[in-house]
């Protein structure tokens, strides 16, 4: 039997990354990210969500080592479906409006971003991974 402590270092309960790039607690809220630097052969992946609508966003990026899958969730319980809200997110130039809850594969090398809450009701969830072990953006600090 295992011991209760032996993958306690794998647990990860806090925003662990740089959150300079958030205001945090007003627009988009950082809430838990991991990948190998925090958590040894772990793969990226992190959850944030939207207070209200933004107008600031990642600039267009792609990742170059691996695929990303980029997810928004409504709020509400009661109608899963909804987004709460409208995100407005740009892939390889071209302009997507979701309304309800999605989950976008970007391949890698396809630039995506920016992205943009344009209304928000209720707070929106959004959570984005990648098979690869850090977070990394192709000319992007």
């Amino acid at each position: 039997m295992t011991d209760a402590s032996t993958y306690q270092k794998n647990i990860v309960t806090r925003y662990m990354a740089d959150t300079s790039k958030f205001k945090e607690g007003e627009v988009v809220a950082p809430v838990i990210f991991i990948d190998s630097n925090s958590v040894p052969g772990s793969f990226y992946a992190e959850y944030v969500f939207y207070r209200k609508a933004s107008d600031g966003s990642p600039p267009e990026h792609s990742h170059d080592d691996s695929d990303e899958i980029l997810m928004f969730f409504g709020s509400d319980l009661e109608h899963p479906h909804d987004l709460c809200g409208e995100i407005e997110l740009w892939i390889a130039g071209e302009k997507y409006m979701l309304t309800e809850s999605a989950m976008i594969f970007v391949p890698k090398g396809v630039k995506h971003c920016p992205v943009y809450c344009r209304r928000c009701d209720r707070p929106i969830i959004m959570v984005s991974t990648t098979p690869g072990q850090y977070y990394s953006r192709d000319g992007i600090e």
